[in-house]
């Protein structure tokens, strides 16, 4: 039997809402087509964004604290949301999923990072999907991953995967001089980082924390543990299948 390919998909809040202010019940199907279309082949395992965004869609809360408290709130109510919608729509694909929320400190305790790897590989080898997500209710401003990507990459580095995706709402990296002259020409390979940094134009996205700055910074992490990243138009439908084939665009970081 061979050896299944194990990947870490990385989903932010943009493609998951498609770039509107609604979490997009369409693009979780079209993950979970992906996903089914290849569960022969490959074991996923998914960290995600979009506990706020699904929050803010039917909550404005009102409150005197600091924003960042207001954030871990809105997170606490749409959470279960998102696990909800994610179960719902992978069920239907025939799919199991799980939930598992983590913090920064879980990374920096050896008894932490073993029970979080023990417990991933007791749900992959039972066939769940685990969701992981931060556990953005419980951490501080100091220890907040701040973006899901560096999440996903000390994960992916963990769990020793052979593949971290990151989805985002563009066709991977693009040179600099194609972004000045408003014609975006994707990077296809990278294999120097200092190289890479030079061409980075940084901006956040509209509900994400990060930008493609923190994208680099993961690919980083991942390739110090021999981890190649692939940086995906998760806008895009079959955004996975379609890199695996070559038919798009996108950034290999090896």
């Amino acid at each position: 039997m061979n050896k299944k390919k194990r990947i870490l998909l990385k989903i932010g809040s943009n493609t998951l809402t498609k770039e509107t202010n609604n979490i997009s019940r369409g693009k979780i199907e079209d993950i979970a087509n992906q996903i089914a279309k290849l569960k022969d082949t490959c074991e996923f395992i998914i960290v995600s964004s979009g506990a706020i965004a699904v929050a803010k869609q039917f909550v404005k809360l009102e409150s005197k604290q600091k924003e960042v408290f207001v954030k871990q709130a809105l997170a606490s109510i749409g959470q279960p949301h998102l696990i909800r919608i994610y179960q719902e729509i992978f069920r239907e694909y025939g799919l199991l999923s799980s939930q598992c929320l983590l913090s920064y400190s879980d990374f920096e305790k050896e008894e932490s990072k073993t029970n979080i790897t023990n417990t991933i590989k007791v749900l992959v080898n039972n066939n769940y999907i685990p969701i992981i997500n931060e556990n953005d209710t419980v951490a501080t401003d100091e220890i907040k991953f701040g973006d899901n990507d560096k999440l996903a990459a000390l994960t992916a580095s963990l769990l020793e995967v052979d593949l971290l995706i990151i989805a985002t709402n563009t066709n991977g990296i693009y040179t600099k001089e194609s972004i000045k002259n408003k014609r975006p020409e994707t990077i296809a390979e990278v294999s120097n980082f200092e190289d890479l940094k030079n061409e980075i134009v940084n901006s956040k996205s509209t509900h994400g924390s990060g930008g493609m700055q923190s994208k680099i910074e993961a690919a980083e992490v991942a390739k110090k543990a021999n981890i190649e990243t692939w940086i995906v138009n998760g806008l895009e439908d079959d955004f996975i299948y379609n890199a695996f084939e070559n038919k798009v665009p996108f950034t290999k970081i090896k």
